[in-house]
């Protein structure tokens, strides 16, 4: 079994303007094993989509939900899915 994982997150808040998307780049580096980006949307949230071993992505997801995040999260929709790779890193869009 692959337990490699491709979570899709959008976070709604207060969370542009506020280093959102540089602090969960520092938190998926910092997890380990995790591709992907963290992107402004125009309404407003930040879409974040991380590829890697399915317990990293968890750990970001408990983060993202978790209040320590810059900003005010006042919630997270979350898809799960199959890798598709492509991404050399995690990267701010």
């Amino acid at each position: 079994m692959n337990d490699d994982a491709r979570l899709t997150a959008w976070v709604r808040g207060r969370v542009q303007g506020v280093g959102f998307r540089w602090f969960t780049r520092e938190n998926a580096m910092a997890i380990g094993g995790l591709r992907g980006f963290a992107l402004n949307l125009d309404d407003g949230r930040v879409q974040i989509v991380a590829e890697g071993p399915r317990e990293n992505c968890h750990r970001l997801l408990d983060w993202l939900c978790s209040g320590d995040t810059p900003g005010q999260v006042d919630g997270v929709t979350e898809i799960w899915a199959t890798p598709r790779g492509g991404y050399p890193d995690f990267a701010i869009r």
